[in-house]
């Protein structure tokens, strides 16, 4: 029994590290092409310029309110932080600088509108389905999607629609709090809820057979 579970536990970090990988893969297409922050990212930027202190830089303040979040669920509900969650706060920033140093030659925030656009929603779909292994992997998830999953399911409401409403609510208060919200902000919010919510069948069933596959 103490194998199994130690064989299945593996799985689904390995499986996480995969979405982990996919999911950031997507964030980078999404940042290179300069066309506006992802919605939790302009609620730290809005964070960072009120409170406007030289030592909290913008990955100091994503850290603090990651942690915040992990606290808050800690109190709430304590089986949705798992050892993916830390993974997820610490990788993250790595994974996306190994792309940017593959990709940034490749695409460039100066290039072609026609170009940059459909990078962007193609970043959106890709880090949405990067997401959901993370999610369905159940080795925890990062801080900023455990608000909407937490929230979908104590709610009881599909994933897609909440984490649409989540993110607006992230825009907008970063905007209010003096962050900058562009094009890509707008299609990131209203792209990868309902991308994921699509992507979600399709993950559980990926990680229910890499488990049955594990478990010969």
């Amino acid at each position: 029994m103490k194998k199994t579970f130690s064989r299945e536990f593996w799985i689904r970090v390995l499986l996480l590290l995969l979405g982990l990988a996919v999911a950031h893969l997507g964030v980078t297409l999404f940042l290179l092409t300069e066309l506006g922050s992802d919605p939790f990212n302009v609620l730290i930027q809005g964070l960072c310029r009120t409170i406007d202190q030289p030592l909290l830089s913008h990955g100091r303040v994503h850290l603090l309110v990651s942690v915040l979040i992990v606290l808050i669920l800690l109190v709430v509900d304590r089986h949705y932080i798992g050892v993916g969650t830390l993974l997820c706060m610490a990788l993250g920033g790595p994974i996306i600088d190994v792309y940017s140093a593959w990709l940034s030659p490749l695409i460039r925030g100066d290039g072609p509108l026609a170009l940059r656009l459909p990078l962007l929603v193609l970043g959106c779909v890709i880090l949405a389905f990067g997401m959901t292994i993370v999610i369905r992997s159940e080795a925890g998830t990062g801080p900023n999607d455990l608000v909407a999953v937490v929230l979908s399911e104590k709610l009881g409401k599909p994933f897609g629609p909440v984490r649409v409403a989540v993110d607006l609510l992230f825009a907008l208060a970063g905007w209010l709090l003096g962050g900058t919200v562009g094009v890509g902000t707008l299609v990131c919010a209203f792209v990868v809820g309902p991308a994921a919510q699509l992507f979600m069948p399709f993950s559980r069933r990926l990680v229910e057979v890499c488990l049955k596959k594990g478990a010969r």
